[in-house]
């Protein structure tokens, strides 16, 4: 019985970053033997165990073999008779096909620390086009490491481009695809995960509306990128900058939707495209069964970011409504991610990635000013019901009146 960390733990190490899970393989090991040292079974696919002591999971060693279609469409056999390079090759990139004992000694049939020095993701087997979530995960991964300088390898490319042809994609499951989606939106740079995805083809697939606004173009005096699907890479990649939430990000990718539904005869010009994108964020929404969240801002978002923008210019009753839509009143955090995604926007634009943007301190002073209106004089003076809403809603438009002429 001999025991590996492997994966992500070893790759990382000698990538100097910090290791966060690691994940262990148990070789020449039988699940009696792992039961009677004290291990506890987790594993309803195949063999995994809690440790006694620490609770991280070690993994007996295993082959798979395809059995059907998706990311579950495989059998898995487990025994003592397992190598640790027959368990290693099922694994998706070579740089997570490295294990080491615990002296530090590598293993590494597949030349992973090469691929890691040379900065290049590349896949380990032909077996890597049997899971189409590896797709995914090997954008995710671009994503990841894009600032240490890694790419895609063609020939991996070449097997995600077949992947995304073959139909497998749409084997996937909401949650498996959302999982991650969510991860990759999160990594430093989230921009790259798109752009993988859309070079092997998986972005026509998985999301056609974000596909379809690369070559639409827009205001080269709004938008000096002028094509909107660059534009949209650029607003993800402000949400990463400044550090912002997965809400925030999802919505910054999903915000200009519309636009790819604009007949070329009106092109650059891009009218009413925040109404005509909801039915497609909605779609996006629906199909990855995004958190409640993360659904509400994108919608919200995409309705009404061009009133983020004008916010200077808008009329106190516009104000109000718009911030009766966010119920600022009740959910104060929805409006400032709103103004987060607002922001985003504006700066993801070529050259003017560091302007300022006052409508963000605009927008909060006017939540404020609304926010203040007390409720207690009007039940004082005898409203109740209906009757109050509308008069806490008379007192409010004053406010912002107010808040304007002060502004």
């Amino acid at each position: 019985m001999q025991i590996f960390k492997v994966g992500g733990a070893v790759r990382d190490r000698l990538l100097g970053k910090p290791v966060t899970d690691i994940d262990w393989v148990v070789v020449g090991a039988t699940t009696q033997e792992m039961l009677a040292k004290g291990y506890r079974p987790v594993g309803a696919d195949f063999p995994v165990f809690l440790h006694p002591k620490s609770g991280e999971e070690y993994a007996l060693a295993r082959t798979e073999r395809k059995s059907g279609r998706g990311y579950g469409g495989f059998t898995f056999h487990a025994s003592p008779e397992v190598t640790l390079e027959e368990d290693l090759i099922r694994r998706d990139l070579t740089i997570n096909a490295m294990a080491e004992d615990d002296q530090q000694n590598l293993t590494d049939p597949y030349d992973g620390q090469r691929d890691l020095e040379a900065r290049i993701l590349r896949h380990v087997s032909p077996a890597f086009a049997e899971d189409p979530l590896r797709v995914l995960r090997v954008a995710r991964f671009a994503a990841r490491y894009a600032g240490l300088g890694f790419t895609v390898a063609p020939e991996t490319l070449e097997l995600m481009r077949q992947l995304s042809e073959s139909g497998e994609l749409e084997a996937l499951t909401a949650e498996r695809s959302w999982k991650e989606i969510s991860r990759a939106l999160m990594e430093d740079q989230p921009q790259v995960f798109i752009q993988v995805l859309r070079d092997c083809g998986a972005l026509k697939v998985l999301m056609p509306e974000v596909d379809a606004l690369f070559g639409v173009p827009q205001p080269e005096a709004h938008h000096p990128e002028i094509d909107t699907g660059l534009h949209t890479l650029s607003v993800l990649e402000q949400s990463a900058l400044h550090k912002q939430p997965l809400t925030v990000r999802w919505a910054c990718l999903l915000h200009d939707l519309g636009k790819g539904l604009t007949p070329e005869e009106q092109w650059p010009r891009h009218i009413a495209h925040e109404h005509t994108g909801l039915k497609l964020i909605k779609a996006v929404n629906e199909r990855f069964k995004a958190p409640k969240d993360c659904q509400e801002l994108a919608l919200l978002v995409g309705k009404y970011h061009t009133h983020g923008h004008r916010a200077l210019e808008l009329k106190a009753s516009t104000l109000l409504e718009l911030l009766q839509s966010f119920d600022v009143y009740r959910r104060p955090q929805r409006f400032e991610e709103f103004i987060a995604a607002c922001e985003m926007d504006a700066r993801g634009r070529k050259g003017l990635e560091q302007r300022s943007y006052p409508q963000a301190d605009y927008l909060r002073g006017a939540a404020k000013a609304a926010r203040e209106v007390a409720v207690q004089p009007l039940l004082e003076k005898g409203f109740k019901g209906p009757e109050l809403g509308e008069a806490l809603k008379r007192e409010r438009l004053k406010a912002l009146k107010a808040y304007k002429e002060n502004a």
